[in-house]
């Protein structure tokens, strides 16, 4: 079981910035990467949209016999991680806005989040926040229009610098000193926010604490691929390859993005 592979799921292309992680973490895994481009963004969904979009992913997945499932949405784990771990006898990893290391470490005690409505206002992010933040006021806003404009390979037109700064100018007169990315997507976006915010708000997301997660799962489970054989990495998209395939190349040494529509 050990040499069958992660799999992992987004709406889209974000997941990607996760999937750096856990390949630069764990280079002997096998991996698919399913990216759910027909039906991104999620943020914008019902709850029980989403819940459907995961349960279709999270079966796919397990049809091509992954042995643990990273749920690399920020979206759909605060909306659906839950249901998950309660039907499917696999494993399963989420993906969180970065509260917690944010707030205890926040010297003027505001920080940001910037992240989807489908985030912002799950349950799951409440009690996040309301467990971490205590002393902490969180400011938050809704990055409406962001995810679109990544998923079309535009991380720095001058039409996105103007949403974006949009978004990240009230958030800087709150006099926050963390900007935490809520989404997977964002972190695409991270070296236009270093332009446009104050050299002392620091940015974090949650790639290398997802990363770091996955490989004490595996652990746990006794499923960690000890293999000396040349590890696996397969891109699935449903829609719109080719920025996902730009991803490929420029990240991932030139693999092959996969057009399936049967997801």
């Amino acid at each position: 079981m050990s040499t069958q592979p992660i799999g992992i799921f987004d709406s889209g292309i974000g997941g990607t910035s996760i999937l750096q992680e856990i390949v630069k973490l764990l280079p002997q895994e096998n991996i698919i990467y399913l990216a759910d481009s027909a039906n991104a963004p999620y943020g914008e969904r019902s709850k029980e949209e989403i819940v459907a979009l995961c349960r279709k992913n999270v079966e796919w997945l397990m049809s091509k016999n992954c042995k643990l499932i990273v749920v690399a949405c920020n979206t759909a784990t605060t909306n659906a991680i839950t249901f998950l771990r309660k039907n499917y006898n696999i494993p399963f990893i989420g993906i969180e806005p970065a509260i917690k290391p944010a707030a205890l470490n926040s010297k003027t005690h505001v920080i940001g989040v910037l992240a989807t409505k489908g985030t912002l206002s799950s349950q799951l992010f409440a009690e996040s926040a309301e467990q971490y933040t205590e002393t902490t006021k969180v400011v938050e806003v809704v990055g409406k229009g962001l995810v679109e404009h990544i998923e079309q390979g535009d991380f720095n037109s001058a039409q996105l610098q103007k949403l974006l700064k949009g978004f990240v100018t009230p958030l800087i007169s709150k006099n926050i000193d963390y900007l935490v990315l809520g989404c997977s997507h964002y972190p695409y976006l991270i070296d236009l926010l270093k332009v446009l915010l104050p050299n002392d708000i620091k940015i974090i997301d949650s790639g290398e604490a997802v990363a770091k997660q996955t490989r004490e799962v595996l652990k746990r489970n006794k499923i960690l691929n000890l293999s000396n054989k040349e590890k696996r990495l397969v891109f699935f998209t449903n829609s719109h390859p080719k920025v996902l395939e730009n991803i490929s190349k420029m990240y991932f040494n030139n693999e092959k993005v996969h057009l399936n529509d049967d997801f």
